[in-house]
């Protein structure tokens, strides 16, 4: 399956949630569920059908998915992955999601949103212990160290970050050094670092059928 590049909002929209997939922009106004909290598609008056159990597995897999912007292949390997490993497979699923490269760039306030600092590693402005790396879904590590790059301080971007770093919140297994513009992996996130409303029991059910 490719990646999805519609519009965003209607994911939103579709969860009736915000997945803050825009960054700043869904706290605004201008967010699509504070203009038009209904379903995206054509509006039928008759009564709504009740969801199966399967498809309210498939949607919380969906939110999951999208939240990360991951695609499905990726997602399932992830969670072959999450199999593999010690402890409860919903909870070592996230993690290994929060590990991600991308996901950490935008934890440490370098980007507005998952799909910018996706991007900021794919065009090759984040540094991992010391050595420029483009691959978003990198795993990180415990004790790993991720800069912007030094020769982007000139640009407009690295300017900005710098101003606006202080008003981000970083989570507890995340370090931030500010001034430098460089964070580290200090722990393992647990289910309590993870500030998103996603039932990953419910994740495992789907592909546990």
């Amino acid at each position: 399956m490719a990646r999805y590049i519609g519009a965003v909002c209607r994911v939103c929209r579709r969860q009736n949630e915000k997945l803050m997939l825009k960054g700043e922009r869904c706290l605004s106004r201008k967010c699509a569920l504070e203009k038009r909290n209904s379903p995206p598609g054509q509006q039928k008056k008759s009564h709504k059908r009740k969801i199966s159990d399967r498809g309210l597995q498939l949607r919380e897999k969906q939110k999951t998915r999208f939240t990360y912007g991951i695609v499905e292949r990726q997602f399932r390997r992830h969670f072959e992955e999450a199999t593999k490993r010690p402890g409860a497979t919903g909870e070592v699923l996230l993690q290994i999601l929060e590990m991600r490269l991308d996901n950490v760039v935008y934890r440490l306030g370098f980007a507005d949103s998952r799909s910018q600092a996706r991007q900021l590693v794919c065009h090759g402005h984040v540094v991992l212990n010391g050595k420029k790396t483009d691959i978003p879904s990198c795993a990180t590590n415990l004790g790993d160290e991720i800069t912007l790059r030094e020769g982007d301080k000139d640009r407009s971007y690295y300017k900005m970050v710098t101003q606006q770093i202080g008003t981000k919140t970083v989570p507890g297994w995340l370090k931030l050094d500010a001034e430098k513009l460089s964070g580290k992996v200090t722990s393992i996130p647990n289910r309590n670092d993870i500030d998103l409303r996603i039932n990953e029991k419910v994740v495992v059910e789907y592909y546990s059928r």
